[in-house]
């Protein structure tokens, strides 16, 4: 701690800051599993990519074959009105995670269905904007005929915008064996690719071909002594370009905390390449803007000499519990071990308005959120409004896991993540049900499946 504030205090002094810069080796040849990519001139990022051993590459008509998938009717009205109202009505297809049962046993019809996302408290019972609740008509006297009610007049409003989608997307199941199938960990604020180490290794036994890369200033990524480095849009940029560099025909994207936001981006930006996405710890589907009264406001160095204090924080609110394991997690991850000058920069730059409820519905990609039930750093009800917010949007509560719920559980989330990779929807049911949409059947043990306007959670 005093050397913390003596640092600190040099570093008020000088300017400059301490031993937090790290300045990698200038190549791109592979090491032990490790590249350093030059995503632009003087800005390179460390990049953990395994590429498993496979046999000979089938012909394109074998690969076809093998991959397989249902194709799904992706087709959504999204409205958003002048007084802030968002209204999302479900024209296509509907995943549920098993047929409704009616009381006579017969299959429940599939219906649109239409959510009024300004309160969704109320979601199951939401009407439309312009719905006027009508009167209740006098009850009629025995001897007069009870005469119909007229219809319910309605005001109509002109919407401020209005995003049709329309589109057919095939999903299959992602096995290890594919050769067009690669999985992208991108890892939050303070953390580096480390902190995926059980998963990186879990998958590369199976046979998945993994990239895993350190954001800029973070694990042994270069980092540069500029706030403008560490924007939203400069992180972004770069992970498009590591994203263009590696990927295949179906790509897997799975990030932690701020790490999902980049994972929407690249999502919303390459829809017919990014096949799945998981969310882990990630928040609501709300625009990013950086918190005025926040600590990391605070001058570098007295960030600096904060430093102890902000670790011993931050592994009290990521891990459910704060034992020598969680500590040696956190040692182990590299986690919370960045220059002050680049957390107070990330933090700053986290301004994406588009990122807003809007740009989130209009992802038809499947997604799987995996939330902690112990953390303290994004609450329950952030993730329950991105399920209602996305069109096909799976999510699952993990009862001993916090915010760093990946290294806390790692068997729990291996498995969860394979089981995600392997689904794809089963539409044999589609005919049976007899109705406009696709009741879907998911296989057991996975998550609880969400559509608009049905939530819930599930522990495991």
């Amino acid at each position: 701690m005093l050397t913390s504030i003596t640092e600190g205090i040099l570093c008020c002094l000088t300017g400059k800051m301490g031993g937090g810069v790290v300045l990698p080796v200038q190549t791109s040849t592979s090491k032990d599993g490790f590249e350093f990519v030059e995503v632009k001139p003087g800005r390179v990022l460390r990049v953990r990519h395994v590429v498993p051993e496979r046999p000979a590459p089938q012909d394109a008509a074998e690969e076809a074959a093998e991959e397989g998938g249902s194709s799904i009717h992706c087709k959504r009205k999204i409205t958003v009105y002048r007084n802030g109202q968002l209204v999302i009505e479900n024209l296509g297809d509907v995943l549920h995670s098993e047929i409704l049962q009616c009381q006579n046993g017969d299959v429940e019809p599939c219906s649109t269905v239409e959510v009024e996302l300004s309160d969704y408290s109320t979601a199951a019972g939401a009407v439309t904007p312009d719905a006027k609740t009508a009167p209740i008509p006098p009850a009629a006297s025995p001897g007069e005929q009870q005469k119909p009610a007229p219809p319910p007049r309605r005001r109509r409003r002109k919407p401020k915008r209005t995003v049709l989608i329309d589109s057919e997307r095939k999903i299959s199941s992602c096995k290890g064996t594919h050769s067009d199938v690669v999985l992208f960990f991108i890892h939050g604020v303070g953390g580096s690719l480390d902190i995926w180490g059980s998963q990186l290794d879990f998958f590369s036994r199976l046979g998945y071909e993994v990239i895993a890369p350190d954001l800029a200033g973070h694990g042994a990524s270069t980092a540069p002594q500029i706030a403008a480095a560490y924007t939203f849009y400069a992180l972004a940029e770069d992970l498009r370009a590591v994203f263009k560099r590696y990927s295949r025909k179906r790509n897997i994207l799975i990030g932690h905390s701020y790490g999902v936001s980049f994972c929407t981006f690249l999502a919303h930006e390459y829809p017919d390449l990014v096949h799945k996405v998981v969310m882990i710890n990630g928040g609501g589907p709300t625009a990013l803007e950086p918190s005025l009264c926040s600590i990391f406001q605070l001058p570098s160095c007295v960030l600096h000499c904060l430093s102890p204090c902000l670790a011993w924080s931050f592994l009290k609110a990521g891990f459910a519990r704060q034992g020598a394991k969680e500590k040696q997690l956190l040692k182990e991850g590299n986690a919370f071990n960045v220059s002050p000058f680049v957390l107070r920069a990330m933090m700053s730059g986290q301004y994406w308005p588009e990122g807003d409820e809007v740009y989130h519905s209009e992802l038809t990609v499947p997604i799987l959120l995996v939330h902690g039930m112990h953390d303290k750093f994004v609450p329950m009800d952030e993730d329950q409004r991105m399920a209602e917010i996305l069109l096909f949007a799976f999510l699952k509560v993990i009862e001993e896991g916090s915010h760093m719920v990946m290294m806390e559980c790692p068997e729990t989330v291996n498995t969860l993540l394979h089981e995600f990779f392997l689904w794809e929807p089963d539409t044999s049911k589609k005919d049976k049900a007899n109705c406009s949409d696709t009741c879907v059947q998911f296989p057991p043990n996975t998550a609880r499946w969400f559509t608009v306007g049905n939530v819930g959670t599930e522990t495991l």
